[in-house]
């Protein structure tokens, strides 16, 4: 990501803003990102990180994994700086052809679609909730067994319950807790792996070094 001063001078309010905090460095630069999307601190309270999600992230993103992602704000936020480093296939699941399904919701069914496809891939739900649902559905009928999902859409119903059955799933993953959450924040956090894999990672790929 090409950074400009006043995204400098930004992270640098969060920073001093931020006060005490568990996370790790790889684990901090990816809430100081989604604070920086949102401008909203709350999110250093509700965003988990599970086992190994950011390891198991970034070594997905340099085996060029492909990514699936729920709704077109996902794909149009992090398209570029997927482009620019690892390449990574990325498909969306409005974009997928299905048969219409009363009992789903178009992202569902797409995403669930997808997922027979890429059962390994890296799941990103920023916004549909019922996409969320149909791939813990997948993952608890072991159907699929992804490489990482991240799960941060909002909603009122039953959305912290399907939160908890990801944590349950022991698939490595990053949510965020509670009702709260949005494309942009699902954004923030791929944008943010990218470049934590990119620095892991891309000397080995360019021959940097």
């Amino acid at each position: 990501m090409e950074w400009h001063i006043t995204d400098a001078q930004s992270l640098g309010i969060i920073d001093r803003e931020m006060g005490d905090h568990t996370f790790s460095p790889a684990e901090y630069e990816i809430v100081r990102r989604v604070i920086y999307a949102t401008a909203d601190f709350e999110y250093k309270s509700l965003i988990r990180f599970s086992d190994q999600a950011l390891q198991a992230g970034a070594a997905a993103l340099a085996a060029r994994t492909t990514i699936i992602v729920d709704v077109p704000m996902v794909q149009v936020g992090i398209a570029p700086n997927i482009q620019g480093t690892f390449s990574n296939p990325v498909y969306c699941s409005m974009d997928a052809l299905t048969r219409p399904q009363r009992e789903k919701t178009r992202a569902a069914w797409g995403i669930e679609t997808l997922a027979r496809r890429y059962p390994e891939g890296i799941f990103v739900v920023g916004q549909a909730q019922t996409a969320l649902t149909a791939i813990v559905e997948l993952i608890e009928a072991e159907e699929i067994r992804p490489a990482l999902v991240i799960g941060t859409p909002a909603g009122f119903v039953d959305i912290e319950a399907t939160k908890g059955r990801l944590n349950d799933s022991m698939v490595p993953h990053i949510r965020i807790e509670g009702r709260k959450g949005s494309a942009v924040v699902a954004a923030a956090i791929v944008n943010g792996l990218v470049d934590l894999a990119w620095q892991a990672y891309g000397q080995e790929r360019t021959g940097v070094g």
